[in-house]
């Protein structure tokens, strides 16, 4: 029997170098599971260059290193993101150059959706805490936008539907940005495409969007992740164009839909909401145009009216002036009579009285200034007196011209006369194949009548 010694001797222990011993753990481990399945919190999440994505697996008691390499992550069905709680498949593998197990996944699922749906709640309560969702940040839809954006998958159903509601209801230029709408790198893609349209336009005589419409089709929670993502949110809240977001149907809800401006329900709902119908929109500028020219033809029917019964009530302007002038002929008959009853008096007190032809001239002399003197003040009374007259005969002219009808005809308007010089304000009045004199403001025509319609 050997020596127990002996055998324990340096000389009996394998050699190896270090890659060698690394090597070989790597086949043990590698030998020693197949596929395997676990379950664990992302952390530590990176996305190099190179395209592989390394992060770490953690529960409550340890850590494994996990690694997707490049070519396999196109084939994710959703993008790992720390935090996240998932079942990642692949297999167990080591590290040679640093001395570590991980393992090399090639799916991921997510370990429930109570862990996604608390990882979006969390996400929600910080993007809300920066004020991203506040109502106050809401941009109102243009009425009638000239160019319409959308984001979504060049191919399916949503972009088919949007085309053709748009189509329907009022034909628009619409531009098109071809994203992907589910898997890596999808969410990037979403963000640039709106800060795109945003930022970009116009550019080589493409225009700049009125509204933009981000749209994708039902799914699951998993599916529609990509529109939960903190990129594609915030490319909504900083872009200047109005957004509608179309994610999903109804009853789906992202956090998109809150940053948006205006969330539709639909793809198709959100074609409604980006523009109205053409033909109500023509029937009710119809109905708005008669409704107008209704009122404008009332309004000037009750002011002629008025007009006519203010003008029946003033008296004409010769009139006036006459009953004008005969007060002031009363007035200078008035006038000369008195200065001949005092001049006939003062040659009578002449008559009677003895005084020296000295102070006879000295007295006809101040009585001859006098007279000069009333005469002055009596000719600037009449001048006065003439020219308030003159005052108020062209005011009342003035007004009377204003009232009259001829300066409703001088803009535009015309009155219609019948064979006895009677104006005629009822289409009852009017009978087809008689001739009608139609007064203008600068002249008159004469019209034969071929229909009549009523209103």
């Amino acid at each position: 029997m050997a020596d127990p010694a002996f055998q324990n001797s340096p000389s009996n222990i394998p050699e190896f170098t270090v890659s060698e011993i690394a090597h070989a753990v790597k086949r043990v481990v590698e030998g020693s599971f197949e596929r395997v399945r676990v379950r664990g919190e992302i952390s530590g999440l990176s996305r190099p260059a190179s395209g592989h994505v390394y992060f770490k697996l953690k529960d409550a008691d340890a850590v494994l290193d996990g690694v997707c390499w490049k070519f396999s992550v196109p084939r994710l069905k959703i993008k790992p993101e720390d935090g996240m709680e998932i079942i990642a498949t692949g297999k167990v593998s080591t590290y040679p150059g640093g001395s570590r197990y991980q393992i090399i996944v090639d799916s991921i699922e997510l370990a429930g959706q109570g862990a996604l749906l608390k990882l979006l709640e969390e996400r929600k309560k910080k993007l809300a805490a920066e004020g991203l969702f506040d109502p106050e940040r809401k941009k109102k839809l243009p009425f009638l936008p000239r160019v319409i954006g959308v984001v979504t998958s060049p191919t399916g159903a949503v972009i088919r539907d949007i085309l053709h509601r748009l189509a329907d209801r009022f034909p628009r230029d619409v531009l098109v940005w071809p994203v992907p709408v589910q898997g890596d790198g999808a969410a990037a893609q979403i963000a640039a495409a709106i800060t795109g349209f945003d930022t970009k336009l116009p550019e080589n005589g493409i225009p700049k969007p009125d509204v933009l419409i981000v749209a994708r089709g039902g799914g699951s929670i998993e599916d529609l992740w990509e529109f939960n993502d903190e990129s594609v949110v915030r490319a909504v809240a900083n872009c200047s164009i109005p957004v509608i977001s179309a994610v999903g149907h109804e009853t789906d809800v992202t956090l998109i839909d809150y940053v948006a401006d205006v969330r539709a329900p639909t793809p198709t709902a959100a074609a409604e909401l980006a523009v109205p119908v053409r033909l109500q929109l023509i029937a009710a500028m119809a109905d708005k145009t008669a409704r107008l020219q209704n009122a404008i033809a009332k309004f000037l029917q009750l002011h002629k009216k008025h007009l006519q019964s203010l003008s029946r009530g003033l008296p004409h302007p010769r009139e006036r002036l006459a009953m004008m002038q005969q007060k002031l002929d009363e007035r200078v008959l008035r006038l000369s009579k008195s200065v001949a009853a005092f001049l006939h008096a003062r040659n009578l007190r002449l008559h009677k009285i003895h005084i020296s032809p000295e102070l006879l001239r000295l007295d006809l002399r101040r009585q001859g200034q006098q007279i000069k003197q009333s005469e002055a003040r009596l000719r600037q009374a009449i001048i006065r007196h003439l020219q308030r007259a003159k005052d108020q005969f062209s005011k009342q002219t003035r007004l009377l011209q204003t009232l009259s009808y001829e300066r409703v005809l001088e803009r535009g308007f015309a009155l219609m006369l019948d064979q006895n010089g009677q104006a005629v304000t009822k289409i009852d009045a009017v009978n087809v194949g008689e001739d009608y004199r139609i007064r203008l403001h600068d002249g008159e025509s004469t019209a034969t009548i071929k229909d009549k319609k009523r209103k």
